[in-house]
Parts: structure tokens; C-alpha cells; sequence
């Protein structure tokens, strides 16, 4: 894999790049937004050092190409408004998994449709991947509608797969093909 250190990824009104140790105020503000934590796999952050370990971690795993995570920077004022992940990256199969998040304030602008065919693009063409999967809560009807505008398939449901806030929970599983994706850009609608 290569190094994501210094990645960054344009778009009509974001720029995606790696987080930074300045950007730990955002991620702990990120960490404990009730409505983006609602279907969270971990609990809400409780200080601020979790947000600080958290960019650590992801300095380090984006030198290494183990994760790509960027921060999704809005042009028009440079404020932080979310994160878009590519990790769990299996090389043989070419595949890797896909996660996401916005800050509530920033629902509903197309923020994430548009950062999330970018980094798509970057893994289909760049990283040639095949394959990329998405793992939600099947309760989180916004993020299904986002990952089925983009052309994911819904490919199954498991039964109390995880713990959501401290709940067994179901989830649905997500999959996008390398040969699906051209077919899907072309097809879609800008913002």
C-alpha cells in the first residue's frame, strides 16, 4: 500500500486531506455530537485526548497506507465538517471498507455524496480496488439513501452483528463493485 500522508482530494466545495494534531478540537466536537454518535460503534468521546490518540493513530496508519482517513474540509470558510475512511484493506481481494461522517450542522448540503465519490474515484483508479463495503445500521435510513445514490448494492442484513451505545444491534452490509462504479459516476446527478 501506498502512504496517504500527504493526500488531499478536491472536489467542486471540499477538499479532503489528513488530519492533523491541530484538528483534535473538531474530532472530539465530531466524537460528541449526539446525532452523528447515534449509531456509533463506540462510545462518545469523554476527553479530549481520545480525539488527540485518535489523529496519532491515523498519522501513523496513513504513513504506513494501513487507513485512509481525510478530513472533509469545506472551501468556502476552511472549517472541518467530517471524516471519510478507506481501511480494513485486504490486497489480494482488492477490496476495502468504507465509513463516514459529518457533523449534524452540515446534514442534508450533499457534503457527503460529494466527498464520498471522490474518495471512491481515488480508490477505484489510484488504489485499483474491486471491491468496496459499507457496514451501517439498518436504523440509519440517511446513511443507506447516501450509500444507494452512489450505486451500492445492499447485499444483506446480519442479526445483532455489533453494540451500538451499549445495544446489540443488526446491520446491513453494502457493496460496491470496480466494474459498477463507471457506470454509476456517469449516471449521477451533481449536486
Amino acid at each position: 500500500m501506498p502512504t496517504f500522508s500527504h493526500l488531499t482530494l478536491p472536489t467542486k466545495r471540499l477538499r479532503l486531506r489528513p488530519l492533523c494534531a491541530a484538528d483534535a478540537p473538531f474530532i472530539y466536537a465530531l466524537f460528541t455530537d449526539a446525532p452523528f454518535m447515534r449509531f456509533g460503534t463506540t462510545p462518545p468521546f469523554s476527553t479530549m485526548e481520545q480525539a488527540q490518540a485518535l489523529i496519532a493513530r491515523d498519522i501513523q496508519a496513513m504513513a504506513t497506507g494501513e487507513r485512509l482517513r481525510l478530513g472533509i474540509e469545506r472551501l468556502d470558510d476552511s472549517s472541518l465538517i467530517g471524516i471519510c475512511t478507506l481501511f480494513n484493506f485486504d490486497d489480494p481481494c482488492r477490496s476495502a471498507e468504507i465509513g463516514y461522517g459529518l457533523v449534524s450542522h452540515a446534514w442534508g448540503n450533499g457534503y457527503m455524496h460529494e466527498a464520498l465519490i471522490a474518495l471512491l474515484d481515488f480508490g477505484f483508479t489510484e488504489l485499483q480496488l474491486n471491491r468496496v463495503e459499507a457496514d451501517i445500521d439498518p436504523m440509519n435510513t440517511d446513511s443507506a439513501k447516501s450509500l444507494e445514490r452512489i450505486g451500492f448494492t445492499k447485499e444483506g442484513h446480519l442479526r445483532e452483528s455489533c453494540v451500538v451505545n451499549g445495544i446489540l444491534t443488526d446491520s446491513a452490509r453494502y457493496g460496491l463493485l470496480h466494474r459498477e462504479w463507471p457506470h454509476r459516476q456517469a449516471a449521477m446527478v451533481p449536486v
